[in-house]
């Protein structure tokens, strides 16, 4: 009994032992450069202050655009399939942590019957040459991590698993925006329905004066052909934008996961296009890193990916084991080999004597591969750095974008006053044409010229005040706002993994921990205990 307390205290110091050391590099994020300052900070518009910005929308001020979007959240297949995955990443995280404890334990048995020939070399006279045997086995095997090659395993599952997260964010980043900008375009495609609407009918009006001065004899039928033509111009106008408001509608009931034909009592009647806020709370530049998930999701990938190094790099060193087996033997041979009475009974099984086993250590090593595994390395080590540079890559677009949408919010912003001025002068000139053009004072000409600055002016407003919104909608997709919502709620909703527990055993993987949701930029120590 004491050599066996012994024999099993030296495995476990053993074991303890043997888990010292990690190959390969430890992760450490890459330095970025980061923009001090937003090119267009000195705008009274940009606020370069800290902004909530887990739900941006709501400066819009407007209920239906809400309520859009808490669908999208709800129902969007795209960001579901990115919530799924979650899980399964979950799942992958716990197959290499169980790869830290003993790799196999197996409880096996068998029963085979036996037929020796009595023509065989050394065969016993009288020895029994048919008979059964059974067998009970449990085995065990244990690959120590010497090497830290299921540590790094475990760490670049964690890796995978951040990125997953990062990639759900990112989806719903990316839904939220367009969401806000099918809706917008919608909105402005309604505004320039009806302008387009109104100017027909202020163009059949100016027809009408025409064909009466014709038949008087007062003018030419060159005025009545120059009215048709613009009139039939601008209603050609009219189904491609009812084309164009049809399909933008079909877009946004695909975002929210319903049938295009669902969408219109959602929007109830034409409205207007939102309204931009006076000021954009934009932060400051060093807040992009943190609340960008694309960023996240490229050091993530980055992390997991570096960890591989050392899982590769493990393969170059030998693999320490424990082996171990213990069971019951019996036969039902009635003589033994020798000839002699003595032989045992399946009812022997469970006795003392029956009992055999073995363990002890065991070692492996790949001498001889060929540059296999260095040449596996360096193809790991290729992969991180190609990573490198796709994170500082992701980093520099990510403030090219913000720049892009400020500037052009801005600029945009300030064409909208330039148009409504342009605008109010259009309207005055058809309104004064049309009374000089009654009156015989000047020709049809000046009534056209001015109507057909009234019509293109008009649509050109609204369009860019559409734009204006459309822009300020990029502004916060590029600054990583829309994700912060979804903290605290889950990534997939109850109904589907009530399904999925219907179909498997679950257990704990459909439950968010604490090491999913702290702030971005926080070292998560420490993983998941196998669920068994």
């Amino acid at each position: 009994m004491e050599k066996c307390c012994f024999v099993s205290g030296s495995i476990i110091s053993l074991a303890v032992l043997l888990t010292g050391c990690a190959v390969g590099p430890n992760y450490i994020r890459p330095e970025t450069p980061e923009p001090q300052r937003w090119i267009e900070e000195e705008s009274p518009v940009i606020k370069s202050e800290s902004a909530d910005l887990g739900q941006w929308w709501t400066v819009f001020n407007d209920p239906v655009l809400n309520t859009l979007i808490e669908t999208a959240y709800q129902q969007n297949l795209s960001l579901r399939i990115a919530g799924i995955r979650i899980l399964e990443s979950r799942a992958r995280l716990g197959i290499a942590t169980g790869n830290l404890y003993p790799q196999m334990q197996e409880v096996g048995g068998s029963f085979t019957s036996q037929g020796i020939s009595k023509n065989t070399a050394n065969s016993q006279p009288g020895a029994d040459f048919y008979y059964g045997n059974a067998d009970l086995a449990f085995d065990a095997a244990w690959e120590l991590d010497f090497w830290g090659k299921f540590r790094r395993g475990i760490e670049a599952g964690l890796g995978d698993l951040d990125a997953s997260i990062a990639n759900y964010d990112d989806i719903l980043v990316t839904l939220t925006a367009e969401v806000a900008r099918n809706y917008g375009l919608l909105r402005t495609l309604e505004q320039r329905l009806a302008i387009a609407k109104e100017n027909v009918k202020i163009q059949e009006s100016s027809l009408r004066i025409a064909e009466v001065r014709f038949d008087s004899g007062d003018v030419t039928e060159l005025d009545v052909a120059q009215a048709k033509t613009l009139l039939g111009e601008t209603q050609a106008l009219i189904p491609s934008l009812q084309a164009s408001l049809r399909q933008a509608k079909n877009a946004l009931a695909i975002l929210l996961g319903i049938l295009p034909g669902d969408i219109d009592k959602m929007l109830g009647k034409p409205g207007t296009i939102p309204v931009v806020s006076a000021e954009v709370a934009v932060g400051v530049p060093a807040e992009l890193l943190r609340r960008r998930p694309d960023i996240r999701l490229a050091e993530r990938q980055l992390a997991g990916q570096c960890a591989r190094i050392g899982i590769a790099k493990a393969n170059l060193y030998p693999h320490f084991s424990l082996l171990g087996t213990i069971g019951l033997r019996a036969s039902d041979a009635a003589i033994t080999a020798a000839g002699f009475p003595g032989g045992s009974s399946f009812s022997d099984l469970w006795d003392s004597d029956s009992v055999n086993y073995s363990f002890g250590p065991s070692i492996s090593w790949n001498i001889f591969n060929y540059g296999r595994i260095r040449n596996s390395i360096r193809v790991q080590d290729a992969r991180f750095q190609e990573l490198v540079a796709n994170y500082e890559n992701t980093v520099l677009k990510a403030a090219q974008e913000v720049e892009d949408a400020i500037v052009s919010f801005l600029r945009r912003k300030e064409a909208v006053k330039y148009l409504a001025y342009s605008v109010e002068g259009a309207k005055r000139s058809v309104y004064l044409s049309l009374i000089q053009y009654q009156e015989g004072l000047v020709d049809y000409q000046r009534v056209l010229d001015a109507q057909q600055s009234q019509s293109k002016g008009q649509d050109s407003l609204v369009s860019t005040t559409g734009n204006v919104m459309l822009d300020l909608v990029a502004v916060y997709k590029a600054l990583g706002g829309g994700w912060q919502f979804r903290v605290g709620k889950d990534f997939v909703p109850e109904e589907i993994k009530q399904q999925m527990r219907n179909r498997t055993n679950w257990g704990n993987l459909l439950i968010p921990t604490k090491l999913e949701t702290p702030p971005p930029d926080e070292v998560k120590p420490g993983w998941r205990s196998p669920d068994w």
